[in-house]
């Protein structure tokens, strides 16, 4: 049950149920004229207007200048909407949904992805495998840092980490199969 199902009590509404009857007529009438050029539904920009009413302080209840107060919040709240709508984009329907980030299913994704990714690492040839798992720390050090731990000068941690990178960017190359021909092969 909202404030605006019931009439207005002298003894039982506040002052805010008071405004809000008084306030009706001006903000649906101000949210259907804005709405449109902003790309909204009129419903939801009046609801938010009242949202925004409901948040202020409640020594700021009622507004000073009310009707003045709904212009202002009705229009804020469009340009918002009208930004928003900007940036978003609809779905096509043609590229696939992103799995849900905590998804049980991405988890085990994520963790198989990470176990080859080490697997592989384990597999690098000389040095290339302490590099990259201490790049890789949790910790996050900085090159000085890897360097001291590795008894190598900092100078050379780029170039050995890119033809390690390389390095692991065949060996995991050549673990994907190709995918295979559908149909009947001429």
């Amino acid at each position: 049950m909202t404030l605006l199902d019931h009439e207005p009590d002298r003894t039982t509404d506040t002052a805010a149920a008071l405004v809000v009857h008084a306030l009706q007529p001006l903000v649906r009438a101000e949210a259907r004229a804005e709405a449109p050029a902003a790309g909204l539904d009129p419903a939801d920009l009046e609801q938010t207007v009242w949202l925004r009413l409901l948040e202020r302080p409640a020594a700021a209840v009622p507004p000073r200048d009310p009707a003045r107060w709904v212009r202002d919040t009705v229009r804020a709240e469009a340009r918002k909407g009208r930004r928003t709508v900007r940036r978003e984009r609809p779905y096509a329907g043609t590229e696939p949904a992103a799995p849900v980030a905590g998804s049980p299913e991405r988890a085990a994704l994520g963790a198989a992805e990470r176990r080859a990714l080490r697997a592989a690492m384990a597999r690098l040839p000389g040095r290339c495998s302490r590099l990259l798992d201490a790049m890789l720390a949790p910790t996050d050090p900085t090159y000085r840092e890897i360097a001291g731990e590795l008894g190598m000068s900092q100078g050379s941690l780029g170039p050995i980490r890119s033809r390690c990178l390389g390095c692991l960017r065949r060996m995991l190359a050549a673990e994907v199969v190709a995918p295979e021909l559908r149909g009947r092969g001429r």
